[in-house]
């Protein structure tokens, strides 16, 4: 071990065990930091409290009223010693982004004064330019716009008071992951609640629901620093597989170690009070892996919560001397990491409308939603795929470890029984007969079929767990916004459809309600069939099945965001009212350009590391024991030498051998990478680093971790996975 390794890990281990302050009962703590109802009770009039509520409903904020909002607003934060503000938005880097101000202004005759305007409150002005917009604007135009966003609250971090705001151009189209999101969520409440009348007149709103869980690995500092890939590209390039992974499932749900306990009481003490409503922790597959996930929210809360995680994250563990690594494959030969999405819908009257109930009429509903949004998701499965795809979930995705880049649904036998008995419902009318024997005896018994279902299907990209659909493909470091606004403005189309269907069978076969919402959804049962799965996902038998059923298998991200642009895809987003041709067009840009820059990236980082530490360290070593051979050859001759040095020489060879495949495998990387450079089309330039470029990382990989295995540990400068891995 290299005594850079051996300090690294000698100062951990004998680091003192951070004592975390307890900051009392999380219940009375919670949300301390948020400008929440609570404290917008105390610090805002009635007229401007009322303001903020109808604002939340979409009435817009008089100015006055806003002047009003705004003073209370930094009267709060400023008795938590806040001095900046921000507008806290989202923009199309898939993290957050801020520009501080302060309070602190002078008025004309130069005395001092805090001032903070319904102005500054509601709408900004930060320079756009270098955020990506996919050809929306030039460059030199740089006027963008963040705009307040009331369904969110504002919150303090340090000593920033953060407004949560949408960023759209100066043409006002979204240039962020907060304006579309915000937009399917509207959608889909406004399909939804027409649909949940035909069994609740009283439904006057249905929110989108999350809950998502994170699931990320914790290196030590110093460690990682020893590392240029970890740092540069957030995973390990190259790296043997340690003797001792995951195989003997240990980790899994283990006792988490201390210094790791230290930070996650750390991180939830600041997640309570910024109203995260953090609920498990627990040891993932995978040495080092942990997992943390939530309360579910409102989907705009949630989205904003994990974005705002992920940042606390990594800020909390710098204090605790680790670093959080979200890639979704940082270690080669255990678990990646994913951020399963959660979601459902619930109506004002407080109902789930994926939660079976006792009531046939109330099963009705659960059907009606339930079999919709599988229809939703057979109709727009490569759809859907492609708000997954990125260069790192492509390591993960199909892995065996993730579920594959085939979506399909797992709904469980007792379900699938259910909706096949369904399906065989006389077409039509129904007798009094057959209405009573559906309702008692297939219907009627959903809750008693649910209850003790629990079979679960890891391999499932898509499976309905009890009262909610898992979203099992999304990656760890994507933003949740970008597969919830796929999901839900499928799901939207979907319910707006559904209703204008029933409701002609209503009219023109005068049926009644329920027959016609049987007949309906009979027929999305049988269109929906070939997307439901209950076996292994990650076998190739069903890889051919898919096939036979016509369902897509874009196993690479330029494959799979060529839905993106296709007309029915644009079609579905304009005719929602989420995203207009323009801004589909767009995102694609952007999602192809950040992915040949990840791999282009990820290919300099590589040859660096190849040429600057791993060959030079492979002649060191491979000089030692050269000197060794010629200091055997001076005591032993003829026979006798070539029997004691025939191991030393076949080092050598071995070394000669593996250096050479690094340094042709680099040149050809190198000269490919130029080749792709030069490619104007951005489809063809990420379908080239693809396929052209991607391959040689697994060659000069293959070649490096053969020779850590040869050369003296001592003189190897990279930690290795055994090192990494494992925390004490």
């Amino acid at each position: 071990m290299s005594t850079f390794r051996f300090r690294a890990i000698e100062k951990a281990a004998s680091r003192e065990v951070v004592q975390v302050e307890e900051l009392g009962r999380k219940s009375l703590i919670f949300g301390d930091h948020v400008f929440n109802d609570k404290a917008m009770r105390q610090f805002l009039t009635p007229e401007a409290y009322q303001a903020v509520k109808n604002a939340q409903l979409g009435i817009k904020i008089d100015r006055k009223l806003a002047d009003y909002i705004a003073l209370g607003m930094k009267e709060w934060a400023m008795s938590k010693g806040v001095t900046h503000y921000t507008h806290w938005f989202q923009p199309l880097t898939g993290i957050t982004a801020e520009k501080h101000d302060a309070f602190f202004e002078t008025q004309f005759d130069g005395d001092p004064v805090e001032k903070f305007n319904g102005s500054q409150l509601v709408q900004q002005e930060p320079d756009a330019s270098s955020f990506p917009s996919g050809g929306i604007r030039n460059t030199f135009e740089a006027r963008g716009y963040t705009a307040w966003d009331p369904t969110s609250p504002a919150f303090i971090f340090g000593s920033t008071l953060c407004i949560p705001t949408v960023f759209i151009s100066y043409t006002g189209e979204a240039l962020d992951n907060k304006t579309p999101l915000i937009k399917a969520i509207t959608a889909v409440d406004d399909a939804a609640t027409e649909v949940a009348k035909y069994f609740d007149k009283n439904v006057k709103k249905v929110t989108t629901t999350l809950g998502w869980e994170q699931e990320y690995f914790l290196v030590d500092t110093a460690l990682a620093a020893s590392r240029p890939d970890l740092l540069i590209t957030g995973r390990t390039l190259l790296g043997h597989t340690a003797a001792k992974g995951q195989q003997l499932d240990d980790h899994y749900f283990g006792s988490i170690p201390t210094r790791v306990l230290n930070y996650m009481h750390d991180l939830e003490n600041h997640c309570i009070l910024l109203g995260i409503p953090v609920k498990t922790r627990h040891n993932e597959a995978a040495p080092n892996q942990f997992e943390l996930a939530p309360i579910f929210e409102e989907t705009n809360l949630a989205v904003d919560h994990n974005s705002l995680l992920m940042d606390v994250m990594k800020k909390v563990a710098e204090k605790h001397s680790f670093k959080v690594l979200f890639h979704e494959k940082p270690f080669k030969g255990v678990n990646g990491s994913g951020k399963h999405n959660n979601w459902s819908l619930a109506t004002d009257t407080g109902i789930n409308l994926l939660s079976p109930s006792k009531t046939p009429k109330s099963n009705l509903q659960f059907l009606t939603f339930f079999i919709n949004t599988i229809k939703a998701v057979n109709d727009n499965e490569e759809l859907l795929r492609s708000y997954i795809a990125s260069a790192s979930n492509d390591h993960r995705l199909g892995a065996n470890e993730a579920p594959p880049a085939i979506m399909s649904v797992f709904i469980g036998r007792q379900l699938t029984k259910v909706l096949m008995e369904l399906k065989d419902v006389t077409d039509g009318k129904l007798s009094p007969e057959e209405k009573t024997d559906l309702k008692l005896n297939v219907v009627g018994k959903i809750p008693d079929l649910l209850l003790d279902n629990t079979d679960r299907n890891r391999t499932s990209p898509f499976a309905f767990t009890g009262n909610k659909f898992e979203f099992r493909a999304v990656g760890s470091t994507q933003n949740c916004a970008g597969p919830m606004t796929a999901l839900n403005t499928i799901v939207a189309k979907q319910l707006r459809d559904f209703k204008k269907q029933v409701d002609t069978l209503m009219q023109k076969d005068e049926l009644k309600r329920d027959e016609a919402i049987f007949n309906v959804l009979r027929e999305y049962i049988k269109d929906s069939e070939r997307i439901l799965f209950e076996g292994d996902g990650y076998s190739q038998e069903w890889a051919d099945e898919a096939n036979r059923r016509g369902l897509s298998n874009n196993k690479a991200t330029p494959e799979a965001l060529k839905v993106r642009v296709s007309k029915s895809s644009l079609d579905i987003f304009e005719q929602m009212g989420v995203m207009s041709n323009i801004e589909m067009e767009s995102r694609y840009e952007i999602e192809l350009e950040e992915y040949v820059k990840k791999l282009q990236i990820e290919a300099r980082v590589l040859g660096d590391i190849a040429r600057n530490h791993v060959i030079p360290t492979a002649i060191k070593y491979q000089n030692i024991v050269i000197e060794n051979v010629k200091g055997l050859k001076e005591i032993f001759k003829g026979k006798e030498f070539e029997n004691i040095a025939e191991e030393q020489l076949q080092i050598i060879k071995q070394i000669s051998e593996h250096i050479a495949q690094i340094n042709h495998n680099v040149t050809g990387m190198i000269n490919q990478r130029k080749k792709s450079n030069h490619l104007t089309n951005m489809y063809d330039q990420a379908y080239s680093y693809c396929y052209d470029v991607k391959p040689y990382f697994d060659v000069i990989r293959y070649h490096s971790d053969k020779l850590e295995l040869l050369v003296d540990n001592e003189l190897w400068t990279l930690t290795k996975y055994r090192e990494l891995l494992f925390i004490n």
